[in-house]
């Protein structure tokens, strides 16, 4: 390909991929989304690209691609805002009767809605959780191994409810080594 840069946009073909889009530019990489083989890092003095289309890249050299990435990175770790998780449409306007086993006590009745929405934040919070952990400076690796793993049996215990998730995406997922 030689010493030309590309753009965001730029047609392209790979001999061993085919024909793809640049969507996003790094230090080194170009990565590309290809018609038959998805999503790959490329690098930039790859000599089996050739190009298709050039797109001249943005003077200061940031993509919006990358701009949205980096948001997104951001919006994860240090938020506490949930992302839109849906409830499965059979529990929707559905009430959970918790009965106890005394029938002189009063039973208490619940929205799944709320309740759905109440494990969603736990799920939420894991996650921040997790990622305090892996990005813990005062923790050694075995120490957030350990601790991973524990986060990781906290899924597993939680997969009881995956069956009020609407999307399969959306479950909660163990070790799946057992």
């Amino acid at each position: 390909m030689g010493i030309a840069q590309l753009g965001i946009g730029s047609r392209i073909s790979h001999s061993k991929f085919g024909k793809g889009v640049v969507i996003g530019i790094h230090a080194m990489t170009y990565t590309v989304m290809f018609i038959e083989e998805g999503e790959k890092d490329l690098a930039k003095n790859d000599q089996e690209i050739m190009i298709i289309e050039k797109v001249d890249p943005d003077e200061d050299g940031v993509s919006l691609w990358d701009v949205e990435q980096m948001l997104m990175r951001i919006l994860r770790k240090w938020s506490d805002v949930t992302e839109l998780v849906q409830i499965g449409d059979r529990w929707r306007g559905g009430n959970m009767l918790l009965q106890p086993k005394d029938p002189g006590l009063v039973a208490k009745e619940v929205p799944i809605e709320q309740f759905f929405h109440k494990i969603v934040m736990l799920r939420d919070r894991l996650r921040v959780m997790e990622q305090k952990v892996n990005a813990s400076k005062g923790l050694d690796d075995g120490e957030k191994v350990d601790l991973q793993q524990y986060i990781t049996r906290i899924y597993g215990t939680l997969t009881t409810f995956n069956v009020l998730f609407k999307h399969k995406e959306d479950n909660f997922v163990g070790d799946s080594s057992k």
